[in-house]
């Protein structure tokens, strides 16, 4: 999870995760170059009194920053769009969770398990034991097996939300009436924290997410939910 004075992005736990820090580096860099470039000719209007008459006409000059940028969005659009296809894909999932927005808790419903559904309420400041975190922990956590591909069904019951995890690279809204899907694979055990990341109301910060993530054999062995 984030700590206090975080400068990056958290630690990726999914291989989506992986890419998408993957590509923020490629085009920090690219933003890099582009504000080095853009400072370094103010920088030298700046300081020279020297005026070269030959720019002031050049359609070489002009063709060249016309099609550098064009060049620089294509290298920017390419991994964005595998990256956005790469998120959309569901093959064949494991394991189908369905998440119910509400005001102010999250429903889920395990699909594949004879329907065993839960709420999910933030744990108040008064239950909280040793080791807990302050509006982030929950009564009941969703518990998910690592390396197998998950499909969350998102919905809500009321107005919006937004179902996130930041470790994992999820981000999926919550419409009453319509249901979205996104999908996952962990590649490590632990407990992941997220919260809605829509304004749903006045307490839409205090609607926090815990995944708890075990290995698929200890997943396998029978039922690890303690409602």
């Amino acid at each position: 999870m984030a700590h206090a004075a975080q400068m990056g992005l958290q630690d990726a736990t999914s291989p989506i995760m992986e890419e998408l820090i993957t590509f923020h580096d490629h085009a920090l860099m690219i933003i890099f170059l582009i504000c080095f470039l853009v400072l370094y000719a103010l920088f030298l209007t700046l300081t020279t009194k020297l005026t070269n008459t030959n720019i002031s006409d050049a359609q070489e000059m002009e063709t060249v920053w016309t099609i550098l940028p064009a060049i620089i969005l294509v290298l920017i659009a390419l991994p964005s769009l595998r990256i956005l296809y790469m998120t959309d894909e569901v093959n064949d999932p494991s394991l189908t969770i369905k998440s119910i927005g509400h005001q102010w808790y999250w429903t889920y419903e395990y699909t594949d398990y004879g329907g065993l559904i839960f709420n999910s309420y933030m744990l108040p400041p008064l239950f909280l034991e040793p080791g807990d975190l302050r509006l982030l922990d929950v009564d009941n956590r969703v518990v998910l097996p690592i390396e197998a591909p998950i499909r969350m069904m998102i919905t809500s019951q009321d107005v919006l939300h937004s179902w996130a995890v930041p470790t994992l690279g999820l981000k999926t809204d919550a419409i009453p009436g319509r249901l979205n899907q996104t999908t996952f694979t962990a590649t490590r055990p632990g407990v992941y924290y997220g919260q809605c990341s829509e304004i749903c109301g006045a307490n839409h910060s205090f609607m926090p997410i815990v995944l708890e993530l075990i290995p698929l054999k200890i997943f396998e062995m029978g039922p690890v939910f303690t409602l």
